[in-house]
């Protein structure tokens, strides 16, 4: 139920040769106040509500709940979401003894390339490849929660 995740920009689209999976994302917010988040998220053909909590000092660190429902019952609900829905290709890339996630974003936020990492714990080792760049974890410009509400073709 807690989450440990960094968020880093992409310098290229090197990593998608190395991607052993890719699913399209649909999600928008039924509540984006960034002390408690609800979304509503598409992946495929599954449907899930989270909600997570506001991140530690470092933004690495938050609490985090999420419960899949059926597809049916998310498009109902993302009719009622807040404005703004986030589109985005979710890729999955090996490195190492981790995977990376990496969102090739589309619609209003079309140009933004970032990749996360879950980690066991904050300070836990990880090889990062060529194409990761700088390090946005604690950045909420690049939470998705913000990017619904000010797209990234807007910055």
């Amino acid at each position: 139920m807690i989450e440990i995740e960094r968020k880093f920009l992409v310098l290229s689209n090197d990593f998608i040769n190395e991607s052993f999976g890719k699913k399209r994302i649909v999600q928008a917010y039924l509540n984006s106040n960034p002390e408690r988040t609800v979304r509503v998220r598409i992946k495929e053909d599954k449907a899930f509500l989270t909600i997570k909590g506001k991140g530690n000092s470092t933004g690495t660190t938050r609490l985090e709940w999420e419960k899949e429902i059926a597809v049916d019952d998310a498009e109902k609900l993302l009719l009622i979401c807040e404005s703004g829905v986030i589109d985005k290709i979710r890729h999955e890339v090996k490195v190492g003894q981790h995977v990376f996630e990496v969102d090739v974003f589309a619609g209003e936020n079309t140009g933004l390339l970032l990749a996360e990492i879950e980690l066991q714990s904050e300070d836990e080792a990880f090889e990062k490849p060529i194409w990761l760049g700088k390090e946005v974890t604690n950045d909420e410009r690049y939470y998705n929660a913000y990017l619904s509400k000010n797209p990234f073709k807007k910055w």
